[in-house]
């Protein structure tokens, strides 16, 4: 055998060891990389409506450093954020959908109150951001970048003034329904009112573009999403949705929508909610409610039977379990139809009942992070599902409201203005 040079021996003997020094970092040494350089960004927490519903917002009697003792637990509290890794969070200020009017306004404004004075509380671990480069400060600084998302356009009472008025105090999104349809929006969950959105939804989009808030199409129907995102000049949110064709549940995100967010810009957050994640557990659901009915039928006077009837029917059909795994298919598709520049992470923690196994409250993030990177997501794929998605929709919506700067609001009139004026001009045509 002819003599191989040492020098060329400890050259071939490096490049077969390549590979291996280049992937020899563990999913959680890749993710920790991550989450030092770049803020994860929740979409979606429903912390503040939980807080108002355990003390009334009395903070001098809530410890939001622990909620793990509370005689009912949540799912958020600074500890366990701090152990999830988060850089920014968006706390949703829901405002149930019975209220309306000047009742809804009353009690959106004190949850945005209550958010600004959680973050007054805990000055070393929360501030309250107001843009994109806030976040991004805030998080440098080793601090949580508080944002709000109002979760709900009938807490704006139908009045362009109280949007105006949300964005000055610091609300940086709007979902534009909840769970019931409103008479300038259609929600995905409800009998349509205007088939998509009104000339008076329109306004408001156009509105929030002026305003620099993100429009958040999350809990609206599929006709409505197409119509926000032909009226936007800015790229829109989904803060807590997933992929229907994953599920067919009315609250996510059909693909023809989410190609579209390849033009517009747009990023979906995904929901950990069981309900949104899959579509067996919703089956499931469904079925114990179908049969419960069958029960209440042939027993109407006998509730034992009724009770003894649907206990072994649960027993009979177990929930069936719901997977981190599941949860990551989602992202998987939502990358492949619309592209890994327009997903990422909207928990929807202490806003829904049942998460999937492994994602049981606010720490559990970076496991998250590694099951995509398990799948082969790149260390640069992995930021922009953590934040930098989300950041930049907030950058661009931020240079919409800056080229719209010098334009006066769109109106100054009320929906049932809007209404008037479109009625009397339809019927003169």
């Amino acid at each position: 055998m002819p003599h191989t040079p040492r020098r060329l021996l400890t050259l071939a003997a490096t490049v077969l060891l390549l590979p291996c020094a280049l992937y020899a970092d563990e999913p959680a040494d890749v993710v920790q990389r991550v989450l030092e350089r770049v803020p994860l960004i929740d979409g979606h927490n429903d912390a503040p409506w939980s807080i108002r519903s355990r003390v009334k917002n009395r903070l001098t009697r809530f410890d939001f450093v622990d909620t793990t003792g509370l005689e009912r637990p949540m799912h958020t509290d600074l500890t366990r954020l701090r152990q999830g890794g988060v850089g920014g969070q968006f706390w949703s200020v829901w405002v149930p959908t019975d209220l309306d009017g000047p009742e809804a306004v009353q009690t959106v404004l004190e949850q945005v109150d209550l958010v600004h004075r959680l973050t007054d509380a805990y000055p070393n671990d929360l501030e309250l951001a107001w843009s994109a480069d806030d976040v991004r400060r805030i998080h440098g600084e080793g601090k949580i970048a508080s944002l709000i998302g109002a979760e709900g356009g009938h807490s704006i009472g139908g009045s362009l003034a109280v949007l105006r008025s949300l964005a000055a105090l610091g609300v940086r999104y709007m979902t534009l329904t909840h769970w019931q349809s409103i008479p300038w929006a259609d929600a995905a969950t409800d009998a349509p009112s205007v088939g998509g959105l009104s000339p008076f939804g329109v306004e408001v989009v156009r509105e929030m573009n002026r305003l620099g808030m993100l429009v958040d199409l999350s809990h609206v129907s599929a006709e409505a999403m197409h119509d926000a995102l032909d009226a936007t000049r800015a790229p829109v949110i989904f803060s807590h949705s997933n992929a229907r064709a994953l599920n067919p549940h009315p609250r996510n995100v059909p693909d023809d929508v989410l190609r579209r967010l390849k033009d517009n810009g747009g990023v979906v957050m995904v929901n950990f909610g069981s309900f949104f994640v899959s579509a067996p557990f919703v089956e499931r659901y469904a079925g114990s409610e179908a049969e419960e009915a069958r029960l209440e039928t042939l027993f109407p006077g006998d509730p034992d039977a009724r009770e003894a009837g649907l206990d072994a029917w649960l027993e009979a059909h177990p929930m069936p379990r719901v997977t981190l795994a599941d949860l990551a298919d989602h992202i998987d598709h939502i990358r492949a139809v619309a592209g890994i520049d327009h997903v990422g992470i909207g928990s929807d923690y202490d806003g829904v009942g049942s998460v999937p196994e492994g994602l049981e409250d606010v720490s559990t993030y970076p496991v998250l992070l590694e099951e995509l990177a398990r799948r082969g997501y790149s260390e640069d794929d992995l930021a922009k599902v953590a934040g930098l998605n989300v950041l930049r929709v907030m950058e661009a919506a931020e240079r919409v409201a800056a080229e719209m700067a010098s334009e006066l609001p769109p109106s100054d009139i009320l929906l049932e203005d809007v209404d008037v004026v479109e009625h009397e001009t339809a019927s003169s045509e």
